[in-house]
Formats: structure tokens, C-alpha cells, sequence
């Protein structure tokens, strides 16, 4: 018996509201753990209770080293973000473009069959991550193309198994007709009836 979709909404009964926390949180968990093991990701999860009761997990390392990653991570962001809101001198914004004109020009060059030695480490290093994120795009959409193909040809497959049985179906009922077909030695001729009668 499938079960029905469960309406996002505050459980009233407190008895079934604590049950479901406990078998939603423990569900959670586990799914974190197996995120961690298969994807090699941090994680950090702090759960409290409506009672007030902390559940937490961390994948890897303690909380607290991942509390101060996150600390250093988001100064980072929100420094870069003050950055921005600055409005930047023309001078300033002109040079940055030429710079990142300049870099696209030197990974262009590169990727052209230009020699390395003129593209820094650090150059190198960030083309690097562009093509690794390039190419787990390209296998991704690969994938997703491959999928629908084969998804196309299944439900082609499964329309020709169809179309088959039918065809089946028809040929046996005409093999079935032509063997069922009454024969007619045991109907007499209407001439020997005619001259049954009319003998005196």
C-alpha cells in the first residue's frame, strides 16, 4: 500500500510530533553520514529539539574545528563583499579589466597551443579548476543526453513488444478460424433431396 504524501504542516499531537522527530532526525543523520562517505564532504549538523535539546554531528574532525572553518570562510566572504559594495575609481576598474582581458588572452593562447612558460602558477592553477568544472559539465549534460536516449528506446522497445503481442494475437486467431471451419461432407446435396422426393 503506497503511502500518501504528508502535508508540511506542525503535528498537533504532541505524542506523534516527538516520535517523528526522532525517526526524522535519525534519518537525517544517516543521510549525512552517507553524503560524507560518499562525497568526502564536511559536515556539520546542529539539530535542537522543540524541548531545547541539541543533537549534533560532524563527519569529520570535531565541531568545533568546523564552527572555526566556517568562522574564517565567511570573514573571507564578507570581506570580499565589502569590497565590492565600495564603488571602485575608474582608474582602478580599468586596469582590473585590462588584467582579466590580459589573463582570458594568456588561457586562450594556452589552450591554442601556446607554450606554458608564459602563464604563471597560480594561472595554471585556475585554468586547472576551469577545465575540471568544464568537464564534469560535459558529462554531466553526456549523461543526461545518454539517459534519454535510452529512456526513448525502452518505451520504443516496449511499443514494438506491444505491437508484436497484438500481431501474435491476430495470427493465432486466424490459425484458430481456419481450423475450427465446419466441413461440408456431411451436408447432402440439394439434387438428392430434390430426387428423394420426387421418386414414386
Amino acid at each position: 500500500m503506497a503511502r500518501g504524501k504528508v502535508q508540511m504542516k506542525r503535528i498537533e499531537n504532541p505524542v506523534h510530533r516527538q516520535v517523528t522527530f526522532c525517526k526524522r532526525r535519525a534519518g537525517f543523520l544517516k543521510k549525512a553520514k552517507e553524503l560524507s562517505v560518499l562525497c568526502d564532504a564536511e559536515i556539520g549538523v546542529f539539530i535542537f529539539s522543540a524541548h531545547g535539546k541539541l543533537y549534533e554531528l560532524a563527519t569529520q574532525g570535531t565541531m568545533q574545528g568546523l564552527i572555526e572553518r566556517y568562522m574564517r570562510s565567511t570573514r573571507g566572504a564578507q570581506a570580499e563583499q565589502v569590497k565590492e559594495t565600495q564603488p571602485m575609481d575608474a582608474k582602478e576598474e580599468i586596469s582590473l579589466l585590462k588584467h582579466e582581458i590580459e589573463s582570458l588572452q594568456k588561457v586562450l593562447r594556452f589552450m591554442l597551443g601556446g607554450e606554458a612558460g608564459t602563464m604563471t602558477l597560480n594561472e595554471l592553477h585556475m585554468l586547472e579548476k576551469h577545465l575540471e568544472f568544464w568537464i564534469y559539465h560535459i558529462r554531466s549534460t553526456k549523461m543526461d543526453i545518454m539517459f534519454q536516449e535510452i529512456q526513448f528506446l525502452q518505451n520504443k522497445e516496449g511499443i514494438m513488444n506491444a505491437a508484436n503481442e497484438h500481431l501474435q494475437e491476430k495470427i493465432e486467431e486466424q490459425i484458430g478460424i481456419t481450423n475450427v471451419a465446419p466441413t461440408m461432407t456431411n451436408i447432402p446435396y440439394p439434387l438428392t433431396i430434390q430426387n428423394e422426393i420426387y421418386q414414386f
